[in-house]
């Protein structure tokens, strides 16, 4: 495997470097929207890393918009004026890994609005899978195992059943770092998990009752349990 030769500029991460590199080269060939970028092997050749770590740098781009990949055509400037390009880059690079605190407090926001909308616009193949990540929730807590994955399960497929493909892509991309964070900090005791029972399926029949104000109500008390010990890690 090709070793990561990279300059860094001082403070980036790897990614980050390449992101810049990524910059800097469309301002030096004055790439327009709509211009190709060179190949991921051209560029991995030319950043002396690998190709996994610029198709990474590439698909962060895409997330923001900056980009945009063609099955068998390849990566392409997106339809964005330089100066804009430019900005938004800068602000990329600025973006600090989030702490644990915040990704809570993102967790929050997005899911007393997802659990009102799945209330309103859930199927009910949306509440059969709700109810099979509740009772896997409530097996695991029940035999005294750890149940983290489980419970992000649930509240992932309430985002599901929310029908708000943003939202649910947030959650998805969120919960790989709480899950981490919840083993490291070894967050929520048996007790909470045991509350968790109870607040988890007030929630479900709130959402089978199709009543958003009371699924939010129900999703406030969770959290306001859930997470006062969480802060305080």
């Amino acid at each position: 495997m090709k070793t990561e030769t990279l300059q860094k500029t001082e403070g980036l991460s790897l990614q980050k470097n390449i992101i810049f590199k990524i910059k800097e080269l469309i301002n030096y060939k004055n790439l327009e929207p709509g211009d190709k970028l060179p190949s991921e092997r051209m560029l991995s050749e030319k950043f002396g890393v690998t190709r996994s770590s610029v198709r990474e740098a590439i698909q962060t781009l895409e997330y923001y918009g900056l980009l945009k990949s063609r099955p068998q055509s390849g990566t392409f400037v997106a339809n964005i004026g330089v100066i804009a390009m430019n900005g938004m880059i800068d602000d990329i690079l600025r973006l600090d890994e989030p702490d644990f605190k915040s990704l809570v407090e993102t967790r929050i926001l997005l899911e007393l609005k997802t659990v009102k909308l799945a209330s309103l616009r859930r199927t009910d193949e949306d509440l059969e899978q709700i109810k099979e990540a509740l009772e896997a929730y409530t097996e695991k807590v029940q035999a005294g195992l750890d149940a983290v994955e489980e419970d992000l399960l649930f509240h992932l497929a309430i985002a599901k059943a929310s029908h708000n493909g943003t939202m649910n892509t947030f959650m998805l991309s969120i919960t790989p770092e709480i899950i981490t964070n919840f083993e490291k900090y070894h967050v929520c005791d048996k007790n909470l998990a045991n509350l968790g029972i109870e607040e988890h399926r007030a929630i479900y029949n709130a959402i089978k009752a199709q009543d958003p104000k009371l699924a939010k109500q129900k999703m406030k008390e969770h959290f306001s349990v859930l997470y006062q010990y969480c802060y305080n890690v």
